[in-house]
């Protein structure tokens, strides 16, 4: 009896061994059949890659501020206006800087008095030194006719050389005056620039997007007045992985569509692409997170803005088959 179940025991054994060894024999094959199907496999061709994009004026838009503190005392424009290059958006109280040129202005018709009473007195040693010229001629002539004493002579020539004296002084001293004329009207021109800076005006033409401020409100230099959009074309700004960065070319083809949606609301041509990978950072919430994928940013000219919102996220999707 015991040996019929040893016999048994050994039988179904060989059997169990045969039989894995079949099974492990047919996954070897199909393991070897699919690599060899996907050596023979033609590569995946990537036709079209997509970024998640944000709408802006080609320029960017400005953050305006203020190049002097002050209150604001008057207000030409509301978001959403377009302006011209130099058109004023907002003025500050000017009064102070009205009154340092009033006031400057009026020292240079003083100063100019002075200067005129100067060259008078200039006029007047001219006419006195003639005399004395005069005089000294006649008094040589009495001396040499031994009718004038030495002492006499002498005065006559002092006279002179007094009267040059003071002439020359008196020319520095219009000359001094002069300058100040040159002092007051730098003044004027200081303070009129300081007065240019009470207004903050358009720095080109463009769309005011908003409007931070409001009438009566204390301005100061650090402080954002108005977001605004420079005139000019509308891109999406998108940003590629680093895994399909390479297929990306200048002059590719683009559609823009709404997240979420097939919808085709804008089309435009790649104009640029950085010529370096960085960390993601376009849709960061914290630009110190850590990436461990790098993304190549792109540039899109779109051919109609029309249906674009700026600053709305999108989907760029970029033709990459040229």
């Amino acid at each position: 009896m015991n040996k019929k179940l040893l016999s048994i025991s050994i039988i179904s054994g060989f059997i169990l061994a045969l039989a894995m060894s079949s099974c492990g024999n047919s996954k070897k094959e199909k393991a070897a059949a699919v690599a060899d199907s996907l050596a023979k496999a033609t590569p995946l061709e990537i036709n079209k890659v997509m970024g998640i994009a944000i709408i802006e004026p080609a320029e960017q838009i400005a953050n305006l501020a203020s190049e002097s503190n002050g209150v604001i005392e008057k207000i030409n424009v509301k978001a959403g206006e377009s302006v011209s290059a130099g058109q004023t958006i907002l003025s500050l109280n000017n009064d102070l800087e009205l009154a340092q040129i009033q006031q400057a202005k009026s020292k240079i018709g003083t100063q100019k008095q002075v200067i005129a009473a100067a060259e008078a007195n200039l006029s007047q040693l001219k006419t006195q030194i003639e005399k004395a010229r005069r005089d000294l001629n006649r008094d040589q002539g009495l001396f040499d006719g031994k009718a004038l004493t030495q002492e006499t002579l002498d005065n006559s020539k002092y006279t002179i050389e007094n009267l040059e004296k003071q002439m020359a002084s008196q020319r520095v001293a219009i000359e001094q005056q002069k300058a100040k004329i040159s002092e007051i009207n730098a003044d004027i021109k200081y303070y009129q620039t300081l007065l240019s800076k009470k207004v903050v005006k358009a720095p080109q033409a463009g769309v005011l997007l908003s409007l931070n401020v409001h009438l009566g409100e204390f301005l100061a230099t650090s402080q954002s007045i108005a977001d605004f959009a420079p005139n000019g074309p509308t891109i999406a700004l998108t940003e590629i992985d680093e895994l399909f960065a390479s297929k990306v070319k200048v002059g590719q083809k683009a559609e823009i569509k709404n997240q979420g949606s097939g919808d085709v609301i804008a089309t435009g041509t790649v104009i640029l692409t950085s010529p370096y990978l960085r960390k993601k950072s376009l849709f960061s919430e914290n630009s110190s997170n850590l990436e461990d994928r790098r993304v190549r940013e792109v540039r899109v000219q779109l051919d109609d803005a029309s249906k674009v919102i700026l600053g709305a996220r999108v989907e760029c999707w970029i033709d990459t088959k040229n």
